[in-house]
């Protein structure tokens, strides 16, 4: 195919994807929705070479690095530190989905759908793509297939069990305020929050900020670029012990630590969105492998790990929710977040919050005390944990 049309027929799938899911409010994720029309056009004629003609497979292996770098830029400690609790519910429950899936899993999955499933489950796509690699270079294609698959319809898990639990937390919340007639916790949480920032805005770096008109693309990128080689040339040092990509990730959030690199630096240099077309090709790239009998036979894999790693964040949530003065539903929903992740956790915190709140007032103080937690929890699992469980896990199998 040629790669000019090559390029422009996987942008307009991406494209309807990302269609489908804003007017459905994420239930059905660009993920889903892109991955359906692609299986579907790969079946009936769709050039399995489309990614190679667009020219995506070398520019998203390439954006990995780049990505997970700037993946670690998005961490602001101050914000983990006012939601402390949810780290650690968040962190535990990732934890949770690794080991109840090695050891209950293996013997109901079998080891390598075990094994593979853990991070995708806990993150997403870049999750997907570490054990996917790592599943094909050992010529396991359908256990590959199968990491892909487990990003695509994990939503359609995680995004029910939060909103249930959600739904009871923001009741549990309004009669409170009811109760009270009073805004306090929502005014303490914004007092918290402008503190915070005012400290933020105060706080040195090591490393002086460039200006802004030298905060160019191409500047911007060549620090990134300098930074995941760094994290690559580390991990070599460590002989495989540490993975490069969490390597990579410690080293972007070291970076703004620094000042070295800009917060959220991939989108200040206006490649934001290329580097994600190219990320979609490496992970759609395994769909070309995949036919109806493929499918069919990976349902129960799909379905199981998903039910067990289900179970795992809630064995571990609830475990944690009482010596942490959560409630069982916020502690659960916070460990769900690692099958949605952001957008998804913005959007049924703000679903919830009017749904139940009677005024703004009241919707406003429900949106208060569940989306800093929500926010918080699908950053630490999606960008942190699973990269880091991924960066474990691979060596297992």
């Amino acid at each position: 195919m040629d790669s000019l049309l090559a390029l422009t027929v996987l942008c307009l799938v991406f494209a309807i994807g990302d269609y489908i899911s804003a007017k459905t409010k994420s239930i059905f994720s660009m993920m889903f929705v892109s991955s359906v029309i692609l299986l579907v056009g790969f079946w009936i004629g769709l050039p399995k070479t489309i990614f190679q003609d667009a020219g995506l497979v070398n520019i998203g292996g390439l954006m990995i690095a780049f990505l997970i770098t700037h993946m670690g830029t998005l961490m602001d400690f101050q914000d983990l530190k006012v939601q402390w609790k949810t780290v650690v519910i968040s962190l535990f429950a990732v934890a949770g989905i690794g080991i109840f899936l090695f050891f209950v899993g293996t013997p109901i999955l079998g080891r390598e759908y075990a094994v593979v499933s853990a991070p995708p489950i806990s993150g997403g796509i870049v999750a997907a793509i570490i054990m996917g690699d790592a599943a094909k270079a050992k010529g396991m294609e359908t256990v590959a297939v199968f990491a892909t698959l487990l990003v695509v319809v994990q939503g359609f898990f995680g995004f029910p069990v939060a909103s249930l639990l959600l739904n009871k937390e923001a009741k549990r919340i309004s009669k409170v305020y009811r109760e009270n007639k009073s805004l306090q916790e929502a005014k303490a949480f914004k007092e918290v929050a402008a503190t915070t920032c005012k400290h933020m805005n105060e706080k040195k770096k090591l490393i002086s900020p460039l200006s802004k008109e030298l905060q160019t693309p191409c500047i911007l990128l060549a620090k990134l670029g300098l930074a995941a080689i760094l994290g690559f040339k580390l991990a070599d040092l460590t002989n495989g012990i540490i993975n490069k990509y969490v390597m990579c990730l410690i080293i972007g959030i070291i970076g703004r630590e620094t000042g070295f690199l800009e917060e959220n630096i991939i989108t200040k240099a206006n490649s934001f969105g290329l580097a994600m077309v190219g990320l979609m090709a490496a992970i759609f790239g395994n769909l070309t492998l995949a036919t109806p009998e493929m499918i069919v036979s990976l349902l129960w894999p799909l379905v199981g790990s998903l039910i067990l790693g289900l179970i795992g964040i809630t064995i571990t949530s609830l475990l944690l929710s009482k010596p942490l003065n959560y409630s069982k539903e916020m502690a659960i929903s916070i460990g769900v977040s690692a099958l949605f992740g952001f957008p998804g956790t913005f959007i049924i915190s703000n679903e919830v919050a009017n749904a139940v709140g009677e005024t703004e007032d009241e919707k406003q103080a429900i949106l208060n005390e569940i989306l800093p937690k929500m926010l918080v929890a699908g950053f630490m699992t999606v960008t942190i944990s699973s990269v880091i469980l991924a960066g474990f896990m691979v060596k297992l199998i």
